[in-house]
């Protein structure tokens, strides 16, 4: 054949921040190390390999080996490197300057290491904008692969897409490639020899072709039953037996080599857009159920492969909609990223302000801030990682400016972007967001000593494929499917757990209930509102003085159709580990009791351990997080997770009763189906009755004590410095 076919073979491999340590291990037996071990003896062949700067930090201190054995591949040639941003974000969710900065870092770190010469990079999640062109050329890029679809909605027919592009923005260019959406499916899945001779097709028909196979590493063994099949099958061996037996016609080539050989086909400008996955994750569910009925529906259509290409999904930023805990993850994450440029043009480059950037660009990373085939946002450990990155950041910028004694501060802004005004209410120990025009609410929680958000859950919500859930489909176990194609469950009953919240999880949640209201109603989220304070607007005003904030908040509402005003306060001190919560309800009439009840939601503490548990009064233990607590006439409520060292408890002035219970959703991974647990509920709640003047009160403290954690703190740097 006179005019070959150039096939790059563009593998990214990636694990999140905050992803468990076995995790990054058995993904490096089962997929890098095994992949690595068979590609060496091919010496005809070569591949363009990105590897994300966590998992890649993460191998260059567990497995330096593999980092060196790697570096002599790409002194050979075989290997280009790719690069792209250190802590893969999805570059349209971040400034401009975290960009470039991300990009710059990341190129200077595996030019140092690897010996790399890096010219392309990886778009996390093939998420594109066009205005990303500009950031991308100026922070030193010259190429990089996004996905066919891309190129179909820019109107291209599926013929042209046999080579790579040019595109522009404010005047910079950039070569983009189309990874094919074909060979996607086929590597691993198809046989080699089919894969092949369709290849060879397209030579046949486009002279100097470049087809371009860009996915993620960890189809090659981590992937539910890939190892297997890969390996233990000889899959890859097969393949790379393949392409060597057609080298004459068919060249595996790096995307460096493929620029440097073949002119681009032409300039394009590509609309928004991802990978067509990602696209439909990102509908409403019932736009997600209805694509995917009219898709099925249409499968069979002789006009479908025409209409196909003209189908478009969502778009990337509407999971800050779909999940408000995506948007609230993000808003955190901006506003630790203006307050890092506002101190570094203060104070300059001192290593605080090197530690918070790193911190921030690490609280970056994509994977929680979406959801589709993998668990995403629904995995508690990843939004744990993002908060504690992004608080930790907060406290090297403190450091930064020398904000080291006990302080309290009270700032008010727009801090999640919904045109309405939010109060920050922060100490040395504790900082908490509120939002007074949404209920009151408390929405994140931060306990600084040990970066963590005790408001990081997640709500219980309708998704698309909670129909297979209610159905109980099983896989078909003929051959090894695509993860977009399983439907496995990894717990039974999960079809009787699946329950949806009316409200945001968070804390401060003002309910009134019916008076005999069931424990299992609130618990499922059956119970009815029968009050508008939930998420009704709230007016705000902050008292200050030097060591003492409250932020007082003030609804005139009703409830059961009784008019009514709830006032509500959070205070704080300088140096205190507490929040104070009084609650004033003014209105109540006479003769006609009322149930009231506040909710609060604690995050990151899991059920599942005898170490993490309730306890009543001075320390009577009442069972694991799991439990399911109706209390009646108590005066406080404890939570200890001694694994993470944190005594959280709750006390109150007056007899309460108490309901406890752990809030779970099921969620869909690449392992199938699975029950995640996401926080503690607690609803202190009373059958409330005014006094002569129509009043009630009470006041209830949170305190959270991470003595535990900071003891272990000192130990192990006592231990580290014995050592050195």
């Amino acid at each position: 054949m006179t005019n070959p076919i150039r096939l790059c073979l563009v593998l990214h491999n990636h694990q999140p921040i905050g992803n468990f340590d076995g995790v990054f291990e058995q993904a490096y037996h089962d997929s890098y190390l095994p992949f690595l071990e068979v590609f060496e003896p091919y010496r005809e062949l070569s591949i363009s390999l990105h590897t994300s700067g966590p998992l890649m930090e993460w191998l260059d201190a567990n497995h330096p080996e593999y980092l060196d054995r790697l570096a002599v591949l790409v002194g050979d040639g075989r290997v280009e490197i790719v690069g792209g941003a250190f802590y893969e974000p999805i570059l349209a969710m971040i400034p401009p300057r975290d960009r470039q900065g991300q990009i710059r870092s990341y190129t200077h770190w595996l030019e140092q290491r690897l010996g790399a010469q890096v010219q392309g990079m990886w778009i996390p999640e093939r998420v594109w904008e066009q205005s990303l062109t500009s950031d991308i050329v100026e922070a030193g890029i010259k190429y990089t692969v996004l996905d066919d679809s891309h190129f179909r909605n820019a109107g291209l027919r599926p013929e042209a897409l046999q080579s790579y592009y040019v595109t522009e923005d404010n005047g910079r260019v950039l070569s983009v490639f189309p990874g094919a959406e074909w060979l996607r499916y086929a590597i691993p899945y198809g046989k080699p020899a089919e894969t092949v001779e369709r290849l060879r097709e397209i030579a046949e028909q486009h002279p100097h072709a470049v087809a371009v196979f860009g996915d993620d590493g960890e189809k090659f063994g981590t992937w539910p039953d890939t190892k297997q099949h890969v390996y233990g099958d000889g899959w890859l061996r097969d393949f790379f037996d393949t392409l060597t037996a057609n080298r004459d016609w068919l060249l595996t080539s790096t995307l460096a080599d493929a620029v440097q050989a073949v002119p681009p086909a032409g300039k394009i400008y590509l609309p928004d857009a991802s990978y067509r996955e990602m696209t439909e994750w990102a509908l409403p569910v019932d736009r997600q159920e209805q694509l995917d009925d009219l898709t099925h529906e249409m499968d069979t259509d002789p006009r479908w492969k025409q209409l196909e290409q003209f189908m478009r999904g969502g778009f990337w930023r509407n999971f800050k909609v779909k999940y408000t805990e995506t948007n609230d993850m993000y808003a955190r994450m901006m506003m630790v990223s203006r307050r890092l440029e506002e101190i570094e043009r203060k104070v300059g480059e001192t290593s605080e302000v090197q530690q918070a950037r790193q911190a921030l660009y690490r609280g970056q990373c994509n994977c929680s801030y979406w959801h589709g085939a993998f668990g995403g946002v629904y995995l508690p450990h990843l939004r744990n990682a993002v908060y504690q990155q992004l608080i930790a950041a907060d406290n090297l910028l403190d450091q930064a400016i020398g904000k080291s004694a006990a302080f309290v501060e009270a700032t008010v802004d727009d801090y999640n972007f919904d045109a309405r005004q939010e109060v920050r209410l922060t100490n040395d120990k504790l900082s908490c967001l509120l939002t007074p025009a949404a209920g009151g609410q408390m929405y994140e929680l931060d306990v600084r000593s040990i970066c963590h958000n005790l408001l990081a859950t997640l709500t219980r919500r309708p998704e698309s494929y909670h129909r297979k859930v209610r159905g109980g489909e099983q896989q078909d176990d003929s051959g090894v499917a695509s993860i977009h194609d399983r439907v496995v469950f990894k717990q039974e009953g999960l079809q009787d757990c699946l329950h949806y919240d009316q409200i945001p999880r968070r804390s401060l949640i003002d309910h009134f209930f019916d008076n005999d209201v069931s424990f299992e109603d609130v618990r499922d989220g059956h119970a009815m509102q029968r009050g508008d304070f939930a998420t009704g607007v709230y007016t705000a005003k902050v008292r200050r003085n030097a060591e003492r904030i409250q932020v007082q908040m003030t609804r005139t509402g009703n409830a059961w159709g009784i008019p009514l005003t709830i006032t509500k306060g959070v205070t704080t001190d300088a140096g205190s580990n507490t929040l104070e919560v009084a609650y004033l309800l003014e209105g109540l009439p006479p003769n006609s009791p009322l149930h009231f009840a506040t909710e609060f939601n604690f995050a990151g503490m899991p059920a599942g351990a005898d170490d993490r548990y309730f306890y009543q009064g001075t320390g009577d233990r009442l069972g694991q997080l799991g439990e399911h607590l109706t209390l009646s006439d108590v005066t406080n409520l404890g939570l200890v997770d001694e694994w993470l060292g944190m005594d959280v408890e709750l006390t109150i002035d007056r007899p309460t009763s108490m309901w406890a219970f752990p809030v779970q959703t099921v969620s869909n991974s690449e392992a199938g189906f699975e029950l995640v647990h996401q926080s503690v509920a607690v609803y202190p709640h009373w059958i409330v009755q005014g006094d002569a003047e129509g009043r009630w009160s009470v006041t209830m403290h949170l305190s959270v004590d991470t003595r535990l954690a900071e003891s272990r703190r000192q130990q192990d740097s006592v231990a580290t410095t014995s050592k050195v």
